[in-house]
């Protein structure tokens, strides 16, 4: 018989030395029946756990590849939707915090985007003329939307080809929730940025007026996140005048400016590819996560390679350090005894055109 589920009180001010002994003793025990995922802006002291890391969708295709009857995910809501969306039948997606979410996804919910879509409507055809496009960085209500009228969810690292295929579908692309991808995208694309008009879902039209909204090619939802705005074009020109062999890479979640001024930009799993494969002894900047930045710093440096975080102000995804030691041995030790505490699991109405846009977007990329 299973013992009684483990409250977390008792977890609460337990001190880190002893919640990864717990930790480490309840994996144990629980063997290979559950996988721990561990997004790469995820805190040192948990991503040590990891048996897989990466970016939110590799995760979850590695871990719907994987034989585990759990999927423990150390990240925020969204991706531990994903896997639940794309793992087999009999695999549970587990967020060990449910407060682990993510702002910028939290910018952009149905109900506005439903009015959104209405009021597009009543200037356009909108099933006709527009492709609605969500970043993954979305809940997955979302991405069922855009699986209902004919959509798909793009990654940072394939939003172009993902906006190319849009483009094919429909003249017009309803891009949300972060304005600052999608602008990047469209000038990837060679879009003027006056054909890219910003949707403000907080006032009537998005705050547009009929004409901007039939001549805008990219309507970008008015969304972004609050780590990639820490970093301002100063920085990056204060870092060339100190070093001006230095080289800049940047997230495409930062603001336009900053992507102009770098050398690369690109994915999380971008960004660590190109400082792996640079030369020895060059010097980056990089702007995205903090913990993301140390981490790689600190597996370059005996290649004589310096990196940089870019902002002066550390600043870190403060919903993803929510998941802490305290919560994942709380969410072990449950596992261990036959309990599964915050399970993610996705409704089918919501499931079914979700993976629909999952599945388109792998397809095309």
């Amino acid at each position: 018989m299973n013992t009684p589920r483990i409250d977390f009180s008792a977890f609460s001010s337990m001190a880190d030395a002893e919640c990864h002994a717990r930790v480490r003793a309840a994996r144990d025990k629980i063997g290979n029946k559950a996988v721990i995922l561990c997004h790469h802006y995820q805190r040192a002291d948990v991503y040590q756990y990891a048996d897989l890391t990466g970016d939110s969708l590799k995760l979850a295709r590695l871990a719907s590849n994987t034989d585990a009857e759990y999927i423990v995910f150390c990240g925020v809501h969204f991706m531990a939707e994903v896997a639940d969306i794309m793992s087999r039948p009999h695999q549970v997606a587990i967020l060990p915090d449910l407060a682990a979410g993510c702002s910028m996804a939290d910018m952009a919910n149905l109900a506005k985007v439903e009015r959104c879509w209405r009021e597009l409507s009543g200037v356009l055809n909108a099933e006709e003329e527009i492709t609605p496009v969500t970043y993954i960085n979305s809940a997955a209500d979302l991405k069922a939307f855009c699986g209902r009228h004919g959509g798909i969810v793009c990654t940072s690292s394939n939003a172009r080809v993902i906006a190319e295929w849009a483009f094919r579908q429909r003249e017009k692309i309803l891009f949300f929730p972060d304005q600052h991808l999608g602008r990047w995208t469209g000038h990837s694309l060679g879009i003027a940025l006056d054909e890219m008009q910003v949707w403000d879902p907080d006032l009537e039209m998005g705050g547009l007026t009929q004409e901007q909204i039939r001549k805008a090619r990219l309507l970008l939802w008015k969304g972004h996140c609050s780590v990639h705005q820490m970093f301002q074009p100063a920085h990056i020109r204060k870092f060339r005048a100190e070093y001006p062999d230095g080289l800049v890479i940047s997230h495409p979640e930062c603001c336009f400016e900053v992507c102009q001024l770098s050398d690369h930009v690109g994915s999380t799993e971008q960004i660590v590819k190109v400082v792996r494969d640079a030369a020895p002894n060059t010097r980056w900047l990089v702007g995205t996560e903090f913990n993301l930045v140390k981490r790689l710093a600190e597996e370059v440096k005996a290649q004589g390679k310096i990196v940089q975080f870019m902002a002066p102000i550390v600043c870190m995804c403060s919903t993803m350090q929510r998941i802490d030691p305290q919560h994942l041995a709380w969410t072990l030790e449950n596992l261990a005894a036959g309990h599964v505490v915050n399970p993610i699991a996705v409704p089918e109405h919501e499931a079914v055109p979700a993976r629909l846009t999952l599945e388109r977007m792998l397809a095309v990329s």
